[in-house]
């Protein structure tokens, strides 16, 4: 990346979850300091489970959801350990990556 461009690095963190784990896992973003999180709810994908086709119900429960959350790299650590132990449990996917974000201080409380 190159410094010129003015972008800071951050760490992001996508989870694909069934709905009923969305509040377990936002509560896990609120409590490593996330400022805010994207969810697209009633994604569709095939996987280890087969294939998932997004539902149009009433509730967002029976589907599944993708979060989406940038952090800084100190706090990405301990929201790991409590993803990957609700996944331990469920289905899901897990995805980390770096990226660069524009305006850093959206993301630090």
């Amino acid at each position: 990346m190159d410094e010129s461009w003015g972008l800071t690095q951050m760490v992001k963190v996508e989870v694909v979850i069934g709905g009923d784990d969305i509040e377990v896992a936002t509560e896990l973003f609120a409590e490593v300091g996330a400022t805010g999180f994207t969810a697209v709810p009633n994604v569709s994908g095939l996987g280890h489970h087969g294939y998932h086709q997004g539902r149009l119900l009433f509730n967002q429960r029976g589907g599944l959801a993708l979060l989406t959350v940038v952090l800084p790299p100190d706090r990405v650590g301990p929201l790991l350990g409590g993803l990957r132990a609700l996944l331990a449990e469920r289905s899901g996917v897990l995805l980390v990556s770096d990226t660069w974000v524009s305006r850093p201080d959206y993301f630090r409380r």
